[in-house]
């Protein structure tokens, strides 16, 4: 078996320090004392530990880097960002390396892993649906290297968020589809710990005590963010005895899973099911019949996170909260 390539965590583990400590250490750095110098040295050639030759490449060839983490680089949402921190980017120096963490707080641990031995100048990232523990970002805050959270964020007292005001959305679209006549209004949401799902929850929830509607936790459904799931609890939904006459989905898998499931059992949009999705796609507009949508700026989401984060590199320790606001389109799937 091919064996796997030391890394600059394994050394930290068996030494018992932080990860910035044994990089200052490989580095000859002041800042660490001879003889954990020493220590680290020593054991660097014991476990063949070897710098990643693509890192030095990039530092020789390249040297202003960034890196970012997305949860699922495959929507039109996450390569919108992306496409906005790299221009953003370019027209700054700086060169992006992305990584997809496939919805795993394991895969975006090792993706975070990568960019510090690639010597990245700062990273921009969006949690994983199942990320609850935030120590890797605590550890990049104890190395000192800049962090910039979009969308889905953390520890916002250490690190700077771009975001967008997704409660003001969803109490703007929950109130269109009670303008429109709908009384059972279901929400179809991610997990429960995701701030973003809280902040799009919230505005659904305010927008029915607005209107004095009954608040029915059967109609309100946060779990996993993924396709099949989300249909077939669309499904649910629509075979209950008091199913929902509206839909708002949190998200663009959420939403053509709940569209499609409509359309499975059978029933009409908007006459039957009403459904506005939150999703940046063109593909909104193309769908029979053509979907009402919460549209983020990605673009300029991506842009923001890139300019804060360069910012830091440039040594500002100020911590930002940048909202950018969210557009509501309608279209047929929400007019009654």
């Amino acid at each position: 078996m091919k064996q796997r390539r030391t890394s600059l965590k394994d050394l930290a583990e068996v030494l018992g320090v932080s990860m910035a400590t044994v990089s200052r250490a490989l580095r000859g750095s002041h800042e660490v004392g001879d003889e954990m110098k020493a220590k680290v040295q020593a054991l660097a050639k014991q476990m063949n530990y070897r710098p990643n030759p693509f890192a030095q490449s990039l530092r020789r060839e390249a040297p202003r880097v960034i890196g970012v983490i997305v949860p699922n680089l495959v929507t039109h949402y996450y390569a919108s960002v992306l496409d906005g921190i790299e221009d953003y980017a370019s027209r700054n120096g700086y060169s992006v390396i992305s990584a997809n963490s496939h919805e795993s707080h394991l895969r975006e641990e090792k993706a975070i892993e990568s960019f510090i031995s690639m010597h990245v100048e700062g990273i921009i990232a969006c949690l994983a649906q199942d990320t609850v523990d935030y120590q890797h970002y605590l550890q990049l805050h104890e190395m000192g290297i800049p962090v910039v959270f979009f969308a889905r964020t953390c520890l916002p007292e250490k690190f700077s968020q771009v975001v967008a005001n997704g409660d003001e959305a969803a109490q703007e679209a929950t109130s269109h589809l009670i303008a429109r006549g709908a009384r059972r209004i279901a929400f179809i949401g991610g997990p429960n710990h995701l701030d973003m799902v809280k902040r799009r929850k919230h505005g659904y929830l305010e927008a029915l005590r607005d209107h004095r509607l009954p608040i029915d936790r059967d109609l309100v459904l946060c779990g996993k963010i993924d396709f099949d799931e989300a249909r077939q609890a669309t499904l649910q939904l629509l075979q209950s005895e008091k199913r929902p006459d509206a839909i708002l989905a949190f998200n663009d898998i959420i939403t053509y899973a709940a569209f499609d499931a409509i359309k499975a059992y059978g029933l009409r949009i908007p006459d039957d099911v009403a459904i506005i999705g939150f999703t940046d796609g063109d593909s909104a507009a193309f769908v029979t019949p053509k979907l009402s949508a919460i549209m983020d700026q990605a673009h300029e989401q991506g842009s923001k996170s890139c300019e804060l984060l360069l910012r830091h590199i440039g040594g500002d320790l100020h911590i930002y909260r940048e909202i950018i606001p969210m557009i509501l389109k309608i279209r047929e799937s929400s007019e009654k």
